[in-house]
């Protein structure tokens, strides 16, 4: 694109991820239907190979990496075809939470009293307190990913408005932990009675085992937040396309980001006609064939040179916003589906390799 001079604006490619060997978390995200998980998809395979061992986790509950990778792919971590250290796996925190739920109020029913009565009022907190759930199973996925053994993660995420109240999660439990321990001391024979309505034993070592198991929750929900406010851990990817409803999207993301303190220096703008040419160029060339092209090509080619006027004024504000501090990554519309290995490993070289704004 012609008008954008590039030459001291950060690069236009996310280069910089691959180049930050210390990243263990990679959140792709934005609105509904900018292509995140292509997006994710190529970036997970341009990772690979770099990293010795990558996981790409889909937290979106309508699932879209096995129709990306043209591959059955679980609940657990299932190796993608062609590649020795790329692994995917798809998430239902919803699902989590009810094995969850049932997990406690199995072991409420167990033989040991005082257990017993701890996991029941658990259980009891889980489905009553509105949002709980969520952050309860938010943890668990934490707490599973965690545990497996890959250098890097790369998270499709669902929608914005899911995708930020996940986010903030790890900040909401630790106020709300916090808090419960500061009345531990006023309130605490409270809580051990309320545990041992709920089938356990003494009041005192109810009250304990509670606090224990809170504890236990808040140091892991302590350790993700950490780790989400490390830029040199943890960063966001913002996925967009060049129409108005994304982009303002994209800038509340990128707001709401800022007072998570998760760093976000990357946008990708996706579906971008001819990224490499300008509107104007265009319509000179146009505007000199239009004559000798049938009226069906003319009515095809305005209507294409209105979409590409259109996008060209909003990369422009994209870049007016974000262009000095953000690497601003344009992704080309293709006249194919970016569906299989094969094709995503093609796609994703256009995340690595810049555009050249400046070409003609």
């Amino acid at each position: 694109m012609a008008d954008f001079d590039d030459s001291e604006l950060p690069e236009p490619s996310l280069k910089n991820i691959i180049d930050q060997e210390s990243l263990q978390w990679v959140f792709v995200g934005g609105k509904g239907g900018v292509g995140k998980t292509t997006t994710s998809c190529c970036l997970a395979i341009q990772l690979a190979k770099y990293r010795k061992k990558v996981l790409i986790v889909s937290t979106d509950p309508a699932h879209n990496l096995s129709d990306a990778f043209c591959q059955k792919i679980g609940r657990e971590p299932t190796p993608i075809n062609g590649f020795d250290n790329l692994s995917a796996m798809e998430i239902d925190a919803n699902d989590d939470m009810e094995k969850m739920q049932q997990q406690m109020v199995e072991s409420a029913n167990g033989p040991d009293a005082d257990e017993s009565g701890i996991s029941a009022l658990m259980a009891e907190l889980t489905s009553s307190i509105p949002g709980i759930d969520e952050a309860m199973s938010f943890s668990e996925l934490m707490k599973q990913v965690q545990n497996l053994d890959y250098d890097v993660v790369v998270f499709d995420t669902a929608p914005t408005g899911h995708t930020l109240r996940l986010l903030s999660f790890p900040t909401i439990l630790e106020k709300a932990l916090g808090k419960l321990m500061e009345l531990k001391d006023r309130f605490g024979g409270l809580i051990g009675q309320a545990s041992a309505m709920f089938g356990g034993g003494n009041p005192g070592q109810m009250q304990d085992m509670m606090m224990g198991r809170l504890e236990e929750t808040r140091a892991v929900i302590n350790k993700v937040n950490d780790a989400f406010q490390d830029p040199e851990l943890t960063t966001f990817v913002c996925v967009c396309i060049p129409e108005f409803l994304s982009i303002f999207e994209t800038e509340r993301l990128v707001q709401e980001l800022s007072k998570f303190g998760i760093d976000s220096h990357n946008i990708v703008v996706n579906q971008v006609l001819f990224p490499e040419k300008d509107a104007e160029e265009l319509g000179e060339w146009l505007d000199a064939n239009k004559a000798s092209l049938p009226k069906e090509a003319q009515e095809i080619c305005s209507k294409m040179m209105a979409r590409k006027k259109m996008q060209d004024k909003y990369i422009g504000q994209c870049f007016d916003l974000y262009g000095d501090d953000f690497n601003v990554t344009l992704m080309p519309l293709l006249d194919y589906e970016v569906r299989g290995v094969e094709k995503l490993k093609l796609f994703s070289e256009n995340l690595i390799d810049p555009i050249d704004l400046e070409a003609s």
